[in-house]
């Protein structure tokens, strides 16, 4: 049976792909009400996060902010999940059955050592693309997430989106 690896060192330099690690990112989070035509100010947060738009997006410019999502070790989300710290949690994030969340493989790369991971798509952030090039920059090497488990994490992405919940569903079977 073939190996895919699941990730792989990126240069300082290279231009972002979806999957991309990017650590410290600072995020800037609006109040809760903002008021018409009065300056507002805004808490700034620092996160590691996932790139989620579009490589070709990234690639050809087509966009102004970067969707990017926060990546937690297992065991720090374990504190705001409960449910992470049972086996049966860890089972159904294992096997997709929390939309909310994404798990990602270990890392044995050096210098990029890591848990498992968790992507966390409650909170969606935008990041602007030339604040995130200058921080990439600034911040070296990253881990990227490759094919086909990128792709896996995309559709783990679109199905949070795209839940529908319906008003009056069919009953259980009996």
């Amino acid at each position: 049976m073939a190996e895919y690896p699941w990730y792989r060192t990126v240069e300082k330099g290279q231009p972002p792909e979806q999957g991309d690690f990017v650590y410290s990112c600072p995020i800037i989070v609006p109040p809760a009400t903002i008021e018409e035509y009065k300056q507002v100010e805004a808490d700034v947060i620092t996160y590691d996060v996932l790139i989620m738009s579009q490589s070709c997006d990234l690639a050809n410019k087509k966009i102004d902010l970067v969707l990017v999502c926060p990546v937690w070790p297992l065991r720090a989300i374990e504190n705001s999940v409960p449910h992470f710290r049972k086996s049966s949690g860890k089972e159904d994030l294992r096997r997709g059955h929390l939309h909310a969340f994404h798990l990602l493989n270990k890392s044995e790369i050096d210098k990029f050592t890591e848990d498992f991971l968790v992507v966390d798509f409650r909170n969606v952030y935008g990041v602007h693309y030339d604040f995130l090039i200058e921080h990439l920059r600034r911040q070296g090497d990253r881990l990227r997430l490759l094919p086909p488990y990128r792709e896996h994490l995309a559709q783990a992405f679109a199905r949070f989106f795209m839940r529908v919940g319906l008003p009056a569903d069919i009953p259980r079977f009996k």
